[in-house]
């Protein structure tokens, strides 16, 4: 469990359970924390550009120290496989770069054969909970 003044610690445990996976499936309700996570992961892979979630625009792209993308996915406004296939999605997702995707359950049925699913519940005192799930060989 961590709030928010632990985010740091939370973000170096999830850093470490990334383990080189490039799709990364941030879960949770409405204000669990999924967009602060995944701008704090960012910034731990040296993005220093101003981050939001792209909840309109469906997709950010970021740029780590090394000038390779970061997709950030927000796939909340998402109603169909269409809509998401429209945008190219699977050749974000096979491109080899980091993908970091919102409301992945939305899209499920497309998402790769490997994954990191991190779960996020928000529990008593402001404090969240992560529950990590490896999907694949891996």
């Amino acid at each position: 469990m961590y709030s928010l003044d632990q985010i740091a610690l939370a973000v170096e445990l999830i850093y470490q359970k990334m383990n080189g996976q490039k799709i990364i499936c941030f879960n949770g309700e409405m204000g669990s924390g999924k967009t602060t996570l995944i701008k704090e992961v960012c910034r731990r892979l040296g993005v220093n550009e101003p981050m939001n979630s792209p909840t309109f625009a469906i997709i950010n792209e970021y740029r780590d120290l090394e000038d390779l993308p970061i997709y950030h996915f927000d796939f909340y406004r998402i109603r169909n496989m269409r809509d998401a296939n429209e945008i190219g999605v699977e050749e974000y997702f096979y491109s080899g770069h980091l993908c970091l995707i919102e409301w992945a359950e939305n899209i499920a049925t497309i998402l790769p054969e490997q994954y990191l699913e991190i779960n996020i519940k928000l529990v008593a005192n402001n404090q969240r909970e992560l529950n990590y799930k490896h999907h694949g060989a891996r």
